[in-house]
Parts: structure tokens; sequence; C-alpha cells
């Protein structure tokens, strides 16, 4: 069925403790539909495991994407383009995160982290532009992004790396009228801090609390919005003061 309502597409929705759960609850509140895509391997192999109740998030399409395959962007933008209608609002919140240093990081794990980060991000920002018809000035690509870098390597530098490509999209993508932004959101309460960890985050964060991951998905619902469109080529850290 197609979409009445502008349509986003949102990528990394695993678990309804997560940024992009709350991110597609938030986009849905204010006007958008939203299609929506998770990979089940990904969390079956961390800690967390896959959320049994995740059919709860409220997404128009709900699509499974392996996205270390790099034939899976185009497959899926035919996928929601068929059933919903043209994506006007691209959003990636997907992400390969293992904890890994310099010095015990696998080639396997780099090359995966890189796919997934960096490659799938790139690929799905070209079909996007590719596809789009939206008004001009109407578009829209955010992408959530890390520093965090040390004893974490794979993870950093392919988040790094797809900062670079975000801003460099919103340069090349402007004269269609899509804005292209990266959000650091900071260390977040979806899960996995410990009790240790997040005393020490709360002691270091000015606000004096944990980042909720709704905290994340208001920025993003105000960048998609008609408020956000002369906000572009920007790398916005939303962390309450994290340092």
């Amino acid at each position: 069925m197609k979409s009445e309502r502008p349509l986003a597409l949102a990528t990394g929705v695993g678990r309804r403790a997560g940024l992009g759960a709350a991110i597609v609850a938030r986009l849905a509140a204010t006007g958008w539909d939203v299609a929506c895509t998770h990979w089940l391997p990904y969390d079956d192999r961390m800690p967390w495991g896959h959320d049994a109740g995740r059919g709860e998030i409220a997404a128009a399409l709900d699509l499974e994407a392996d996205l270390e395959d790099p034939a899976t962007p185009s497959t899926l933008f035919d996928r929601v383009t068929a059933e919903l209608g043209d994506v006007q609002a691209l959003v990636l919140a997907h992400c390969e995160s293992v904890d890994s240093g310099l010095l015990d990081t696998t080639t396997d794990s780099f090359d995966r982290h890189f796919a997934v980060n960096t490659r799938a991000s790139w690929l799905l920002i070209r079909e996007f532009a590719q596809r789009y018809r939206g008004p001009h000035g109407d578009g829209r690509i955010v992408a959530l992004t890390s520093d965090h870098v040390v004893g974490n390597v794979p993870y950093g530098a392919s988040k790094a790396a797809l900062d670079r490509i975000v801003l460099a999209a919103a340069s090349e993508l402007g004269p269609l009228g899509i804005t292209a932004n990266a959000v650091n959101p900071g260390p977040t309460d979806t899960g996995w801090l410990t009790d240790e960890l997040a005393t020490t985050v709360v002691t270091r964060t000015p606000l004096g609390r944990l980042g909720l991951p709704r905290d994340c998905a208001n920025l993003v619902a105000f960048l998609l919005s008609p408020d956000g469109g002369w906000i572009t080529g920007q790398l916005l850290t939303s962390n309450g003061g994290f340092s």
C-alpha cells in the first residue's frame, strides 16, 4: 500500500531499546511513515540477543536486510518503493560494533565493520540520491556516528569514514534538494552500559544523567522536519555535554 505521508527509510532497527526504534517511534508520531530494517544474525551474536518483542516497533514495513552484502541497498529500495512509494528521508542507524583494539582486531572483523558501517552507508546514500523524486529541499539524510575509537578501532574508524561520506553528500547532493548530516549521540542507555560505566558517564556529563534514545530521536526528527531544512553538512554532537 502506497504511503500517503512522507516516507522515511531507517536502517538498524533491531531492538525496542535501541536508537533506531526510538527514531521510528518519533518519526511516526510527527507525521512520517517509516520503513525499517533489521538483521537478526547480528543481534544473535551480540550479548543481548535478538528482541522477541520487536514486532511492536511502529514501522509501516519492517525488513530483514544483510547490509554486509553490497547488493542489499538496491534490492531494499526496490522493495520499499514498490510497497510504500518514494523515499523522502534516509536515516542510517545500523552498525557493526564489536569491541577490539589495535592489537586484537582481526582482518575479518575490520573488513566487516567497513562493509556494514561505511560501504553499505555509501551505497544506501547513492541509491537514495539516484531515486529521489521529492520536492527540492525536502530530501533528508541523517547518519548516526561515533567518535569512540580507543579499544574500539574498527568501529570508530569505519564511523569516521562514514562522517566524511555524509559531509561530502551534503555538497554533492545539495543541488538535488537533499540535506545530509551526521549525528553523534554519545554514550546512550540502550542496555549495554554496565553499572560502573553508567556511573562514570553520568559523572562526566554536566547535565547529570545518561543519554536516552529519545534524545537522539528528537534531534533526528527535527533534522527531517521542514524546520531543519537549512541545516546540512554538519557533524552534530548531542550528548548532554559529555566529555
